[in-house]
């Protein structure tokens, strides 16, 4: 299977919870709400140590990969065949990778892996091929989770590690099927924390891990480990317009793994929290000049959604400071539940920390005065419109 091709770019795309942002090296980009490009954000801001073994010891390469390669599968993907004007047709077939969650035959791997199949097998480390079905899928994070009737000899599982322990610098191991050559392995370091991709629904990962490791088509779904031999992220996308690796490839964090396997693995579903905006950080260096306070504007307010319901107030107009586009005229929010906001990127965490039906307090500014509002948060759509 594909990886999704992506490009770096200043401007950030439609976000989690319908929150769009602008985040860059010293300049905010507000949001659009439709691209066929992955687009990425920069934020490299480590955080804390990375995860420790039982020993706190790295291991070799080679060990890792010792460790590790039973427990990463080749996935085959037949679609829906085809149909030709002159008649007949083929079923289309594609490859991902994946890996051992549990030893109940639960998989790991992207959403876009399986995404369409009629039917879905599981090449194990001994050659040994079985039949998985879809346990469940999440287009918004592109992971999903299928499921194999295998023997416990062969499932062998691999340990999730805490990607917020990650560190730019640490070294990782890329394993997979690229171009159908499965148990490949790749190896190089962790480049970047906290990127921003556009999920297949396009709305936005958080967090991802930008790695040199080479990833290429067919690494979908495959892990990224660290020193230790345990998954800090799934392989999902590479950067650039080639179709190949150019250094730049990214990861879904382990802790979005860890969070969204456990609820399709339960329900076969996962509902995430939706406010309905998409916004713009204001920073305080530019603040004055747009004659609004520091924080995060509203750019697009949604027709029908909780911020709507709430009587928020989108922009107006756009202004130009410093090389740099802004909204203006909207309500900026400074504070959700009494937490003080900086970023539109703080405002998409706190949104994406609820769940649908919980009710937050939103701070906003408007027309030279503070206020305050309730919003019950809905259900997210199943993709991003408007």
């Amino acid at each position: 299977m594909k990886l999704r091709p992506g490009r770096i770019s200043t401007f950030i795309m439609a976000l989690v919870a319908t929150l769009a942002i602008g985040a860059g090296a010293g300049a905010v980009a507000y949001s659009t709400f439709s691209s066929p490009d992955t687009k990425t954000v920069v934020r490299e801001v480590p955080v804390g140590n990375s995860e420790p073994t039982a020993n706190n010891s790295a291991l070799s390469i080679g060990d890792i990969y010792q460790r590790s390669y039973k427990g990463v599968v080749e996935i085959t993907v037949t679609s829906a065949p085809v149909i030709s004007p002159f008649g007949g047709g083929e079923a289309p077939k594609a490859q991902g990778s994946g890996f051992v969650y549990d030893s109940r035959g639960n998989i790991v791997t992207n959403e876009h892996v399986v995404d369409g199949a009629k039917s879905v097998s599981v090449r194990f480390w001994n050659g040994d091929t079985y039949k998985a079905t879809v346990v469940g899928s999440d287009p918004s994070t592109d992971l999903a989770v299928i499921k194999v009737d295998a023997p416990e000899s062969i499932l062998r599982p691999l340990a999730v590690g805490d990607s917020a322990k990650v560190l730019v610098g640490d070294g990782v191991v890329a394993i997979g099927s690229p171009f159908g050559l499965e148990e490949t392995l790749t190896s190089g370091i962790v480049s970047a924390l906290h990127r921003q991709m556009e999920a297949p629904n396009k709305f936005t990962i958080n967090d991802s891990i930008q790695t040199d490791a080479a990833i290429n088509h067919g690494n979908s779904g495959g892990p990224l480990l660290n020193a230790q031999g345990e998954v800090i992220g799934v392989n999902a996308q590479i950067a650039g317009n080639t179709g190949g690796n150019v250094g730049v490839g990214f990861a879904i964090p382990s802790n979005t793994i860890s969070s969204i396997a456990s609820q399709l693995i339960a329900s076969g579903k996962v509902e995430h929290a939706y406010l309905g905006v998409g916004v713009a950080t204001i920073p305080e260096s530019v603040a004055s000049n747009l004659n609004l306070v520091a924080g995060v504007e509203l750019d697009k307010v949604t027709s029908g959604t909780p911020a709507a319901k709430a009587g928020l107030h989108a922009a107006t107009g756009r202004k130009t400071v410093e090389g740099d586009l802004y909204p203006t005229g909207g309500d900026v929010i400074t504070e959700v539940d009494g937490q003080k906001l900086a970023t539109a990127e703080q405002l998409q965490r706190a949104i994406d920390a609820k769940h649908p039906g919980d009710t937050v307090s939103i701070t906003y500014w408007r027309d030279g005065k503070s206020h305050t509002t309730d919003v019950t948060l809905a259900i997210r759509p199943s993709s991003l419109s408007g």
